[in-house]
């Protein structure tokens, strides 16, 4: 029937258009059936003259509005920023759309166009559903195009980490330029601990004398125990100054966040060491406990991983170490002949 339409189609969301006194008035309605029969009522209204009634939705949902909906859901979130970040971004090419007519297609086409990697693409997609999920939690919108958009297959990428060498060295350029900054980079190398957790810490989770740290947040939700070696505790300890209270932070705050790259990349510029960032350090500590002869299982428990799976991810070897367990088969065959 001329006038009642779905969209986006095959949402099972009913529209009519029509026209009273020379002005287009469009709502939203649910079902087919009920599209079909307000479409009749609201044309006879309009030829007999008679008032319309206000329309419960003449006022158009805006993406915009389901952005800020989001972004006051993530209020505590500890990756708010990224949040916003995407909101701002997403807000300049759909803010001022309705949000109804936002169909999977043009999202798709967005996140082709501005995504360069499949990872990136499906982190806007998670953040675009999560503004729909939130408009029909509260009621705004019965649709979410978001879901209905393909997820990119993410590829493994490289787990960079550092030899012992190069470790060496980026020990000696900090050491150097950057004396301040040395103790919560053994910390980091050593632990294995995410960023938000080791710069989140307080005296009052450390406990040097059982070598042990207290993780209460955590990226998986899951509290844990972090075990200290000899030199982590080594670094705690250069940090520690007299009249501290349990609830005193170790690392303190410059600004609104914590920076590494600020001092941490020219580092590593003047060590000659590339393809390597802060979180590069956790891919350190796996990697040296694989090349230790860490189990799997070890790996995920002192890492932290929620699954197993990410933990065999981590256990890459480095080129060296296999050559060494190649080279036992020339051991084999030497005896045997």
């Amino acid at each position: 029937m001329r006038g009642v339409y779905e969209k986006p189609e095959g949402s099972g969301v009913w529209w009519i258009h029509y026209y009273a006194s020379g002005k287009r008035h469009r709502e939203k309605v649910g079902r087919k059936s009920d599209a079909i029969k307000l479409y009749q009522s609201r044309k006879a209204d309009a030829t007999a003259g008679r008032k319309l009634p206000e329309l419960r939705d003449s006022k158009v949902l805006r993406f915009s509005e389901l952005i800020d909906d989001a972004l006051e859901f993530v209020a505590d979130h500890k990756d708010r920023r990224s949040y916003i970040s995407k909101g701002e971004i997403v807000r300049k090419v759909f803010g001022s759309r309705p949000a109804g007519e936002i169909t999977p297609q043009e999202l798709d086409r967005w996140l082709r166009s501005h995504c360069k990697t499949p990872a990136t693409a499906n982190r806007y997609k998670a953040f675009i559903s999560l503004c729909y999920r939130e408009g029909v939690h509260n009621n705004k919108t019965t649709i979410n195009p978001a879901r209905q958009v393909r997820h990119r297959r993410e590829g493994v990428g490289r787990l960079r980490f550092l030899t012992r060498e190069e470790y060496d060295n980026l020990y000696k350029v900090i050491q150097t330029n950057h004396p301040e900054h040395l103790a919560e980079f053994i910390i980091s190398v050593t632990t294995g601990m995410r960023l938000s957790e080791q710069y989140s810490l307080t005296w009052g989770q450390i406990h040097l004398d059982r070598r042990t740290i207290d993780l209460i947040k955590t990226k998986n939700g899951s509290a844990r125990t972090v075990y200290l070696n000899a030199d982590s505790v080594a670094a705690f300890e250069s940090l520690r100054r007299k009249g501290q209270k349990a609830t005193d932070p170790i690392f303190l705050r410059q600004g609104a966040r914590f920076d590494t790259r600020s001092w941490f990349v020219p580092c590593l510029t003047e060590a000659d060491i590339e393809g390597y960032v802060w979180h590069s350090n956790r891919h350190t500590f796996c990697s040296w406990l694989a090349m230790a002869g860490a189990s799997i299982k070890e790996i995920q428990e002192l890492a932290g991983h929620k699954t197993i799976t990410m933990s065999a991810r981590y256990s890459h070897l480095s080129p060296e170490h296999r050559l060494s367990v190649i080279d036992r088969i020339s051991s084999v065959i030497e005896q045997e002949l």
